[in-house]
């Protein structure tokens, strides 16, 4: 499971350096691929392959007769690249994918249980819950 915020840098050549608990907490068995996918936010979610692979089963058995779904496989599939770690846990982000979240120099890495997302460090703030009382009350609401 991913949990957490953390602050990274993006190198001059796209890449990234994940945080050692978000490494350590990808299962072995994932190998070294991840997807990542440009995420309806404006953020970028990496999912280790096994719970990409759910996803995509998803996905894949929608019905091909349907005009709707069709276009959502499209879309789907397009906004999705594989992305290889090498030994330190760094990967490349692809430069449209960088620009699709509005990447600069400073990312922030959230672990968000089965995934984890990368924001700009301007876009972040607009997605998360700051306010004690508006977790609360959305913690009352969603869980009980």
């Amino acid at each position: 499971m991913f949990n957490s915020q953390y602050v990274c840098k993006l190198d001059p050549k796209g890449r990234l350096v994940l945080p050692a608990k978000i490494k350590a907490a990808i299962p072995e068995a994932n190998g070294t691929t991840l997807m990542l996918q440009k995420a309806a936010d404006g953020c970028l979610k990496l999912y280790p392959l096994v719970e990409f692979r759910k996803l995509e089963n998803q996905v894949n058995a929608l019905s091909d007769h349907k005009e709707e779904t069709r276009r959502f496989k499209r879309s789907f599939f397009t906004r999705i690249t594989d992305i290889d770690l090498d030994s330190t846990g760094r990967f490349l982000i692809p430069k449209t994918f960088q620009d699709y979240a509005g990447l600069g120099k400073e990312v922030i890495v959230v672990g968000i249980g089965r995934l984890i997302e990368i924001w700009s460090s301007d876009r972040v703030s607009d997605h998360v819950i700051e306010d004690e009382d508006e977790m609360s009350e959305l913690s009352e609401k969603l869980l009980s």
